[in-house]
Parts: structure tokens; C-alpha cells; sequence
């Protein structure tokens, strides 16, 4: 494998500390950190807080077993992002700009749509709680791809990281708000309403939250990317637009050096992480864990630890090239997973848990950091930045959902320490794939493109 070189590009000095810390104070990284919040906020609020209430109505658990299917939009979203790419939306365009209009209006019918949610009884309709559910889904995908589109446009390469970092933090305190948050808020409302309206203003708080984001949109300023991009195609009709957008984003990306290397690449860059988590919480059980040490533990210090690893891929992001940063990332992130093998021979120890879940979550949150920069450097062409970047991270998911299902019968055949170790070997496909896509020039490619 090509060794990786150290330097944060071609010939530039790498970024000091104070550089690197600096960055995160930047008002462009700082609008994408409120609007991380305004991502991370709406999620559960279609997902585990509702069942939450659901539960709470006396609701089939058969039923709200099918509430999982509420999150299709999110893995969907990509089929109209080019929509976002290429409409105008009446009014909002105008007075705002191409992408800030379309925050300002995905976050409008967020609002309404949180607010439709808060007035229905999932005791007496839970087919019109679904409904709302699913607009609410419907409209917090939206505004995603909307903040992606214009986080991956208003941040220079040199911020992309920093950018996500921040932006992972704040979406994770959108999520802890609308969860733990929501629920005390709807505990206090019942002191002083019945349980029904103490979920319905719960929501209604919640829904006032959203405007935080709102707020961010409009004091931020219009991506000079998206301004290019809208005088570009100001002669075409709308129709030719979404279709520019939408074959443009696959025929552009294509016609790249080694584009298919770079595709398989997206696919299994995180499938080590994905591979271990998704049996984090059965091995964490099995053997012999409580429900409130995984509550506290591993969604508490696991939280804290990835919020520190955000920020800690953003600095080495900052700090050294797109190629290096993804060595270290990709490395990192799994040789993380052999901290369960070592817990798997230590067995029931709360210190050891909390040792292994930090050095795991922080690990792949430098990963995940750095793999977004990656893919933000992907999509640099404004007339079509959020198609581009729906579809890379639907690709990326390929390897999340569809590999990573088998890992259950492999734990089940080796047991959970070689299980673990084996999840470490998962990485070296991903890891030959960048050693022959920098020993072709693919990295520093992109950097010359992000600098021009």
C-alpha cells in the first residue's frame, strides 16, 4: 500500500494548532453548526419519541412496529434532490437565494408538519399519526439535503472538515433535545395539563425549536457557488433544469479518473464501523450487561466520546492532506473494534465498557468526519451538489444495510472475540481501494479542483 504522505496538500505547510482550532469559530462553520441542529432536531420526533407516546396510548406494538418504515424519506431522499438542485421556489427564491430560499421553506413546512403531527391521538388514529409522521420525515430529509447542498458550498476545502465536525456535534444535541429532551418537557406539561395535551404541546415546543435553524438561514449569506450556478441556467425552464440536474449529477461523476474505484470505495470505507455496530448492543447484552448500563454508558460517555472524535477528525482534516486524513481515519476506525475483543475477555466490567465504547465511538467519528469531507469533495459542481451528494451517501449506506447483515451469523459461528478481530480485517478491501486510488492521482486531483 502507498504510505501516506503527511502533508495537508501539494506543497502547503500543515495547518498550526491555533489553525486548526480557529477554524471552528469561523461564521461559516458556525451557520452550519446551527443548522446541524436544526438537522439533528426533527429525527426522533418521527421516530423513537413517538413511540415513546404511542406506547404510552396503549397503541399494538404490532403497529407500532411498522412505525420503522416511517423513515423511508431518509433513504429515499436522493429521488428528489434534484428538485432542490434545479426548481425555484416562488417567492422564496427570490427574496433569499437559491439556497437559502429553499432552507427557509423546508424549514416552514418542517414546522407545520411537526405541528399536524402534535395534534393527532395516536390512541384513536394511528393511521393519521403515521401520516404526520411520514410529512415530518418527508420534510426533515428535505432540509437535509438542503443543508448538505450548502454546507458543501459555502465551506472552502480547508473548512469541509471542521464544518462537519460541527455539524455532527450540533445534530447530535438536535437529537438529545428532541429524546431526552422532549421527554422531560412533556413531563413537566403533565403537571399542569392531561397526558394527551402534554404531548401535544411537547411537540408544539419542538416545533418552535426549528426555527433556530430558520433564524441561521437567514442571517447566513448565499453560497457564491449557488450564485454562479443560478445565473448559469437562468435561461432554462424548469423542466430541463431537473433533468441537468439529475443526469448531470451520474454522466459527471462518471466521466472522473478511476470513477468506479472511487464508488466502491464510498460503499466500503465505513463497512468495518458499520459491521461491528450493528452487533454493538446484542454482544453488549450477551454477555451479561444491564439495560441501564447500555443507557448510560453506551448512549451517554458514547456520546460524549463522539463528539470529541468529530472535532478531532475536523483538526485532522485541517492538518493533512484528503489522502493522509482518510489513512488515519480508516485505521483508526478498525483497529477501534478490537477494544470488544478485549471486553469480550474481560467480560462484566463497567470500566472496561466505558474504556471500549469511547475508544470505539471516538474512533469512528474521526472516520466519519473525515469520509464526509471526502464526499464533499466529490460534489463541487453547484448545479447539481445536493443530487450528487444524496446519492453518494445512499451509496454509502449500501454497505451499512445490506453488507453488514450478515454479521449476526458470524458472530454466532467464531464467538464475540474473533467476531471483533475479524471486523478489523473487514477494512483492508477499503484500505487497498485508497492505496490505488492515490497511488492514480485521485486525491490530488480533487484538491486541484477544490482550489480552482
Amino acid at each position: 500500500m502507498t504510505a501516506p504522505d503527511a502533508t495537508s496538500s501539494a506543497g502547503a505547510p500543515a495547518a498550526s494548532w491555533r489553525d486548526s482550532l480557529a477554524v471552528y469559530l469561523q461564521p461559516r462553520v458556525l451557520i452550519v453548526l446551527f443548522l446541524g441542529f436544526s438537522s439533528g432536531l426533527p429525527l426522533a420526533l418521527s421516530g423513537s419519541t413517538l413511540l415513546v407516546w404511542m406506547a404510552e396510548a396503549g397503541v399494538d406494538l404490532g403497529t407500532i412496529g411498522l412505525f420503522a418504515l416511517v423513515g423511508t424519506p431518509y433513504t429515499l431522499k436522493f429521488l428528489w434532490a434534484p428538485l432542490v438542485d434545479a426548481l425555484h421556489v416562488p417567492f422564496f427564491t427570490r427574496a433569499f437565494g437559491r439556497r437559502r430560499g429553499w432552507l427557509v421553506f423546508s424549514q416552514l413546512l418542517l414546522i407545520g408538519a411537526i405541528l399536524l403531527l402534535a395534534l393527532t391521538d395516536p390512541a384513536r388514529s394511528p393511521l393519521f399519526v403515521a401520516l404526520g409522521a411520514l410529512l415530518v420525515a418527508t420534510m426533515s430529509s428535505t432540509q437535509d439535503i438542503v443543508v448538505d447542498a450548502f454546507r458543501v458550498e459555502s465551506l472552502p476545502e480547508s473548512e469541509q472538515a471542521a464544518g462537519m465536525a460541527a455539524y455532527v456535534a450540533a445534530y447530535r444535541i438536535g437529537m438529545l433535545i428532541s429524546t431526552a429532551g422532549a421527554l422531560f418537557i412533556v413531563t413537566g406539561f403533565e403537571t399542569i395539563v392531561p397526558r394527551g395535551a402534554a404531548w401535544m404541546w411537547g411537540y408544539v415546543v419542538m416545533a418552535a425549536l426549528v426555527l433556530i435553524g430558520t433564524v441561521t438561514a437567514l442571517a447566513a449569506t448565499e453560497p457564491a457557488q449557488s450564485k454562479r450556478a443560478e445565473a448559469a441556467t437562468q435561461n432554462e425552464d424548469a423542466l430541463m433544469r431537473v433533468l441537468h440536474a439529475a443526469l448531470g449529477a451520474f454522466s459527471e461523476f462518471l466521466q472522473r479518473k478511476e470513477a468506479w474505484a472511487a464508488l466502491a470505495f464510498v460503499v466500503l470505507f465505513k463497512f468495518t464501523d458499520a459491521f461491528s455496530g450493528n452487533m454493538t448492543v446484542p454482544f453488549v447484552i450477551d454477555i451479561g450487561f444491564t439495560r441501564n448500563d447500555y443507557a448510560v454508558i453506551v448512549k451517554g460517555v458514547g456520546i460524549a466520546a463522539t463528539l470529541a472524535g468529530g472535532f478531532a477528525g475536523g483538526f485532522v482534516a485541517r492538518r493533512y492532506s484528503l489522502a493522509t486524513s482518510l489513512w488515519i481515519g480508516g485505521i483508526v476506525q478498525a483497529i477501534s473494534n478490537l477494544s470488544f475483543s478485549w471486553l469480550a475477555l474481560v467480560g462484566v466490567n463497567e470500566w472496561a465498557l466505558t474504556l471500549a465504547i469511547t475508544s470505539d465511538n471516538f474512533c469512528n467519528a474521526i472516520g466519519t468526519v473525515i469520509f464526509v469531507a471526502y464526499l464533499s469533495a466529490l460534489c463541487q459542481n453547484p448545479l447539481h451538489t445536493a443530487t450528487q451528494y444524496a446519492l453518494l451517501t445512499a451509496l454509502a449506506a449500501v454497505g451499512r444495510t445490506y453488507l453488514s447483515s450478515g454479521a449476526g451469523y458470524l458472530a454466532k459461528a467464531t464467538g464475540w472475540p474473533m467476531f471483533f478481530a475479524i471486523s478489523v480485517l473487514v477494512a483492508i478491501p477499503s484500505l487497498m481501494l485508497l492505496a490505488w486510488l492515490q497511488k492514480r492521482g485521485h486525491f490530488e486531483t480533487l484538491e486541484q479542483q477544490v482550489r480552482v
